[in-house]
């Protein structure tokens, strides 16, 4: 399995997947095709979810998701709720600005619907 490294646009975030068991999700995700650019992130995470490494660190800082990447970003939590499941650690981080409510209540909206426990970390 293959790093992927994707740099961020002004309309997509950046994305580390890391076999090793680092992913990170930073910034803001517009892409006027969410599946076009979200694809083969859920297919790396399906394939990664199948063979993880014994603990899993997801950092997930978004400025703003748009509708279609909030329904990504469920699938790829989903899937990799089946790691810890499976026995495997996983930890996840979730990091909002001070105030950004918005991004806050996604990440508890997740965390609520998955049952998944989410660290919440406010940032200045």
């Amino acid at each position: 399995m293959d790093r992927l490294e994707f740099q961020p646009t002004q309309k997509t975030p950046y994305v580390l997947l890391d076999p090793a068991g680092t992913l990170r999700f930073r910034g803001r995700s517009i892409p006027e095709d969410v599946s076009l650019f979200y694809e083969d992130i859920l297919d790396w995470v399906i394939a990664f979810a199948s063979s993880p490494p014994a603990k899993t660190t997801v950092d997930i800082e978004m400025e703003y998701l748009n509708s279609g990447t909030s329904k990504y970003m469920l699938r790829l939590l989903k899937k990799l709720k089946e790691v810890e499941s499976d026995g495997y650690g996983l930890h996840i981080n979730w990091v909002y600005e001070a105030g950004d409510d918005d991004i806050l209540e996604r990440g508890e909206y997740y965390a609520s619907i998955l049952d998944l426990e989410i660290n919440f970390v406010e940032v200045e």
